[in-house]
């Protein structure tokens, strides 16, 4: 089934003067303009295109790939506005519009902004910065505790960063949370910390798996023998400290110190830990 704002897969029908037309299925016969047909090609060959609308609500078929497809979300930059609203630069010739009232706030020309494209009630494809409109807050209950997620840094609060969660969820990491330098449009793998009773998502950048903890004491010992027998990172060190040396946050190093000490492993000094 030929998709209306994603890449698709169609077969040449015929060659005209002005272009190709594609079998779009269900959607008919869609022209590809002739700046996009390809230099070789033959009827019945098959060619990734992507479909929206013109400027006339014609269906057009171009072999320029977007940076984002419908039902998805991007970090794109404003190249312009009008009486309408705000363009997006999304890799096409024609620029995304954002309407007025799909904007969280007022889009600035220069600035990228986080935003999920949809097709409109004209069937053109457009933008909103308004991600809650599509994205569930709460409801997360289909996820695990530390299950490895994608995640688009979406916006700055006072409680952390809203983050994208598989482009179907939203979560946040909260301020205590962020080890490590981000930004808005980042793309990375993140952790479910926690699920709330109200179902929204709280992430995480580091696992807290058995797994990560097990891995993580045997570099604290490997690290421990090559600075001959003691480390002067113990569990009342600054986050700041345990992130510089091992890329974690400080609960995560807390457990994986006292899992070695529980089996004999080392001492937990005032200072420092060191081998038994």
């Amino acid at each position: 089934m030929t998709k209306v704002g994603a890449v698709n897969k169609l077969p040449i029908v015929k060659k005209v003067e002005f272009g190709l037309y594609l079998d779009g299925g269900d959607l008919g016969e869609i022209l590809m303009p002739s700046r996009y047909v390809p230099d070789a090609f033959e009827i019945g060959d098959e060619l990734e295109a992507f479909i929206y609308l013109d400027s006339e609500d014609r269906l057009v078929a171009t072999s320029e790939i977007p940076y984002c497809e419908v039902g998805k979300c991007a970090h794109l930059k404003v190249t312009s506005t009008s009486s309408f609203g705000a363009f997006l630069n999304w890799g096409l010739s024609k620029d995304l519009l954002v309407p007025f009232k799909e904007q969280l706030i007022p889009m600035l020309v220069g600035n990228s902004y986080v935003v999920f494209l949809y097709i409109d009630v004209t069937g053109r494809i457009a933008a909103s910065s308004k991600l809650s409109k599509f994205m569930k807050e709460e409801d997360g209950y289909d996820f695990l505790k530390n299950q490895e997620v994608s995640l688009l840094i979406a916006r700055r609060n006072d409680y952390g960063y809203k983050a994208v969660v598989n482009n179907e969820h939203m979560g946040l990491i909260h301020n205590i949370d962020i080890l490590q330098p981000i930004e808005v449009g980042d793309r990375m793998n993140g952790y479910i910390k926690n699920i709330r009773e109200d179902g929204k998502i709280d992430l995480i950048l580091q696992s807290q798996g058995g797994e990560a903890i097990c891995s993580l004491s045997e570099n604290i010992l490997k690290w421990v023998r090559a600075k001959g027998g003691t480390l002067d990172l113990t569990d009342k060190s600054s986050p700041n400290l345990i992130y510089e040396a091992f890329g974690v946050s400080k609960s995560n190093y807390k457990k994986a110190i006292g899992k070695l000490y529980k089996k004999r492993l080392i001492t937990i000094e005032k200072d420092q830990i060191r081998l038994v």
